[in-house]
């Protein structure tokens, strides 16, 4: 997997954000690979109480989703920093759901696994995000991948073992529809130490979203959040590629 292929011509598409890029330089670029994103409906009032009070739910249609994202990074460094072996390229493996301060949507993170230890203790440490350190295989397999992931620590029993490829052609998101309100957010959010929330701006190009299919083994990342998932199956897309640039952290007034 190239390490050293970051395409910087994301910063002149702008056209799609539904608000301008912050005016500040960006701080962090990364590079998104093989994903697969699954998502599924959750009781609202049982994931609102989940979440820092500083935040509201954001809903599609009345439903609440909480979403469970393998896939891998390369490219991962700061702005001006060249990427480096050993620390620009990893799995990673996210526990999702979407919330609003105000009149601005984004992305609220109950776990982020990393089978990297300098990642992990970077993003507890400078964004205030709720990483942890596992063990995690990503394999190529019959025209998709074999991701298998479990957090380390005694006692932890977060784990996902999933087979998933895409199974269609890649679209973007029209407006207005679920799989739009679903991925295309242009911030996250955090809180700190205080309670306030913290807002994090990143940048991509929409996102090239196919349908999938996935075999899951095991998941139990949302049970390590304290959320039962429906027995339905989930809503599955996949994306090849995306790269993304990041600002620092800032208080929301």
């Amino acid at each position: 997997m190239k390490n050293h292929d970051f395409d910087r011509g994301i910063l002149d598409r702008v056209d799609h954000r539904p608000w301008p890029m912050p005016a500040a330089p960006w701080l962090m670029r990364q590079t998104w690979h093989d994903l697969l994103f699954a998502h599924w409906p959750v009781d609202k009032a049982a994931l609102a109480a989940k979440l820092p009070s500083s935040l509201t739910l954001d809903l599609y249609d009345g439903e609440a989703w909480l979403a469970v994202v393998p896939f891998h990074m390369t490219n991962v460094a700061p702005h001006g920093v060249p990427s480096l072996p050993g620390m620009s390229a990893f799995p990673e493996l996210n526990v999702r759901t979407y919330v609003r301060v105000g009149d601005q949507p984004g992305v609220y993170f109950f776990s982020l696994d990393a089978a990297n230890a300098l990642a992990v203790v970077t993003a507890r440490t400078m964004f205030h995000l709720p990483y942890y350190q596992a063990s995690i295989r990503v394999e190529a397999q019959d025209g998709g991948f074999r991701y298998r992931s479990r957090r380390s620590g005694l006692g932890s029993s977060a784990a996902l073992d999933v087979a998933y490829r895409p199974d269609g052609p890649v679209s973007h998101a029209r407006a207005g529809t679920l799989e739009y309100f679903l991925t295309e957010r242009y911030c996250l959010y955090t809180v700190g130490k205080g309670g306030h929330a913290l807002r994090l701006e990143i940048h991509h190009p929409p996102w090239p979203l196919q349908p999938a299919e996935a075999s899951i083994q095991v998941n139990t990342m949302a049970d390590a959040v304290g959320i039962r998932l429906p027995s339905r199956a989930p809503l599955l897309h996949f994306s090849r590629r995306l790269d993304v640039v990041a600002w620092p952290l800032a208080r929301v007034e």
